[in-house]
């Protein structure tokens, strides 16, 4: 009951990322399975406090719980990986946002299939793969980094991105700002900040996935 609000905190930085079809109180349910985990395996002696350790476990129950409600196939998010990195290649060899003709040239699909799996993607139902994204990054900065292990890998890949990615990645995951208030801070529009935030993470992605794979 004590950490009770430590939840409701969790869950109202992650529903500012979520349709409005979203229930709040759906969010909290989940958090406190979390909690209760949280609270079942703390080991004070690690040198934790329980918040640094709660943070990252109350988050994963949320995104569990929305996974559960989530009724895209693995299949079709695994096409939207591979059409985030044919934009990524491309974006990286064009120098500029290349068309959706191009990228569907670049990931050996229909032009049909990219246009359908993008208004997928920006749909009402939340990207599960950027909250994945968000709990390794905070995991990474809330458990501390030691060298060598997968969290300093994590860091370093972030710190390898572009500077303006870096800060959007920053603003965004760990200041909790709106794509369109990160906009504002760079000077820059919302649509070119989504870009942005598509190239950072389409990167972020490939790389742990590389990671896994080694």
């Amino acid at each position: 009951m004590q950490y009770a609000p430590l939840v409701k905190y969790v869950a109202g930085r992650m529903r500012t990322r979520l349709p409005d079809s979203v229930d709040q109180d759906d969010l909290v349910s989940d958090g406190v399975l979390g909690l209760m985990d949280a609270v079942e395996r703390f080991d004070p002696e690690r040198g934790l406090t329980f918040q640094t350790f709660a943070v990252p476990r109350i988050r994963g129950a949320i995104i569990d719980g929305m996974r559960a409600m989530d009724f895209v196939p693995r299949s079709v998010r695994d096409k939207l990986r591979t059409v985030q990195k044919a934009q990524l290649a491309l974006e990286e060899r064009l120098g500029r946002s290349p068309e959706v003709e191009e990228v569907a040239a670049e990931a050996g699909m229909p032009l049909q299939q990219v246009r359908d799996l993008t208004k997928q993607a920006s749909g009402n139902h939340a990207n599960l793969d950027d909250f994945d994204l968000a709990d390794e990054l905070a995991s990474a900065t809330d458990t501390g980094v030691e060298e060598g292990d997968d969290n300093a890998l994590l860091m370093r890949m972030v710190q390898e991105l572009a500077e303006r990615d870096q800060v959007v990645i920053a603003l965004y995951y760990f200041e909790g700002l709106t794509l369109a208030e990160i906009g504002s801070v760079l000077g820059v529009t919302e649509s070119r900040v989504s870009q942005l935030h598509s190239r950072a993470t389409a990167t972020l992605r490939t790389k742990i996935v590389a990671l896994e794979s080694a």
